[in-house]
């Protein structure tokens, strides 16, 4: 009876299998005709590859609908991770392995003639990041869906990534890296959601009726961020996530008088302009250009998204009072540091809330992770620079840095100028963005144990002196699934066979080997 049994369930496991590749074909086939317009002897390996993409992508959408409403009928409270990169690299073959299909894939593709691997290489990596920070925040993202945690992540949708390297009579040449050259199968775009964004201007201080200081910025250029979406797959598919990307345009196309008249170049140059905040990762900030649009470009992505959070929040809410219970913002670096500023901004500014309650929101809403040791690689802003691309957060910090020094330090060391210099936000002409992070948050983390100790002992000391319980340590790694799944399957089956498969979402099991 054992036998049958055990026989019975290798055939059913066996048809769902071949069912299973079936599907797959079918429609990859589909994929190919329907939205490529090729037939399968006429598609390359490049249109081949897209349809692989889109095929899959067809499966995750149902389990990615499905984890949003359960969010959103759960009212449940949602981390949202704000980072300038996400170093993502090739989601083919990682989503086969969250999905569990890439056996029965690479089977369907050699059955219509094609390899998996060869099609694999046919995908750019996503430009988003170049280094570990990105690494670490794309495997976070990777992490939170398989730990079902609801979890939306935030960055910009670079056209062009850092750069790629080519050779020529053996010197290192770089170009520009045109990683969305033949599309992303990826990703959705969201026009429904575009945001408004403002920029430059100045700030009129103005009193309302009451005679309540109400000051207006205005004078300001307005920019869209358009939204692109990509699915977040967790291990096992039960949780899908979403990292949302936002690409600058231009409020308005281009001035058709001016185009009409001849002026072809002149009609255009604004939207150009406008659109070069998501135009390249990292421009080069050696000359004051370069650092006015790395400015532009961090306060553009934290202002979308952080009106996407509260639009999101505000569709289940009135009021402002649950809103710390729903929205936790997390920091990766300082480089989205000025939310604190814009969110304070909102609340005061367009809420008409107190200072104190608006301050009190904004800390319990953001976290920070610290990544350098080096007090010179701690960002900063000149105030000139500060004041001229974000006039009304200028003032705030001035604000907050006045209070922060009078209330805070002054009450644990009256009269000591030296540790109130050492500790503001706003000194030496410079915003220091470290030191708002900290101040701004109610959480600080360092990514080692001896990162976070250091920084507790040393470069952050009296921070951590004025807040103890407000540092911790969440150490760095990186999913073993990508590295050891995906990238050597054979031996991930080794490790299988040998203690079992339940490290692939327990990493510590893996201790096991020693033996």
């Amino acid at each position: 009876m054992t036998k049958l049994k055990e026989a019975s369930s290798e055939s059913t496991s066996s048809n769902s299998e071949h069912s299973l590749v079936e599907e797959l074909k079918d429609s990859i086939l589909q994929q190919l005709k329907l939205n490529l317009a090729r037939s399968k002897d006429a598609a390359s390996s490049q249109e081949v590859w897209a349809a692989v993409c889109l095929a899959v992508r067809e499966r995750i959408m149902e389990q990615y609908i499905q984890t949003q409403k359960a969010h959103l009928d759960a009212d449940s409270r949602r981390i949202h991770y704000l980072s300038l990169e996400y170093l993502m690299g090739r989601l083919l073959n990682a989503n086969l392995c969250n999905l569990g299909i890439r056996e029965s894939l690479d089977q369907a593709l050699n059955e219509l003639g094609f390899e998996l691997p060869e099609l694999c290489e046919e995908e750019h990596d996503m430009g988003l990041g170049n280094g570990g920070l990105g690494r670490l925040a794309a495997c976070f993202l990777d992490s939170m869906a398989t730990m079902d945690l609801p979890a939306i992540g935030y960055g910009i949708h670079y056209q062009y990534g850092l750069f790629k390297q080519e050779f020529e009579d053996g010197r290192q040449i770089e170009k520009p890296d045109d990683w969305r050259r033949f599309g992303n199968p990826w990703e959705i775009a969201r026009p429904q959601f575009i945001q408004k964004v403002k920029l430059y201007g100045h700030v009129e201080h103005d009193y309302d009726d009451r005679g309540n200081y109400r000051p207006r910025w205005v004078g300001a250029r307005v920019v869209d961020g358009l939204p692109f979406d990509v699915a977040i797959v967790g291990y096992g598919a039960k949780t899908v996530n979403f990292l949302r990307l936002w690409e600058s345009k231009a409020s308005e196309e281009f001035d058709l008088d001016i185009f009409n008249q001849g002026g072809y170049v002149e009609a255009v140059r604004e939207k150009a302009t406008v659109e070069t905040i998501s135009k390249v990762l990292y421009p080069n900030d050696e000359t004051e250009s370069g650092k006015e649009l790395r400015l532009v470009q961090q306060y553009f992505f934290v202002s979308c998204s952080l009106r996407d959070m509260i639009a999101r929040y505000q569709r289940s809410h009135k009021g402002w009072e649950s809103f710390t219970e729903k929205v936790v913002v997390q920091l990766n670096d300082t480089h989205p540091a000025v939310a604190i500023l814009e969110l304070l901004r909102i609340l005061v500014d367009e809420e008409e809330m107190q200072w104190e309650q608006a301050w009190d929101i904004v800390r319990r809403t953001f976290a920070y992770t610290n990544h350098t040791l080096l007090p010179e690689a701690l960002e900063t802003w000149s105030e000139g620079l500060f004041a001229k691309v974000l006039p009304r957060h200028y003032d705030l910090v001035l604000e907050v840095n006045r209070r922060f020094l009078d209330q805070e330090i002054e009450k644990i060391a009256p009269g000591d100028a030296g540790r109130k210099h050492r500790m503001a936000i706003v000194a030496d002409g410079q915003i220091r963005m470290a030191h708002l992070s900290v101040v701004g948050s109610h959480s600080v983390n360092g990514v080692a144990a001896l990162h976070t100790k250091l920084l507790k002992e040393r470069l952050l000391r009296e921070f951590a002196e004025l807040y103890p319980d407000r540092f911790n340590n969440k150490t760095n790694g990186i999913t073993p699934r990508r590295w050891l799944i995906g990238c050597n399957p054979e031996l991930a089956d080794l490790v299988n066979s040998t203690i079992g498969s339940e490290w692939i979402t327990d990493a510590s099991l893996l201790r096991g080997l020693e033996k």
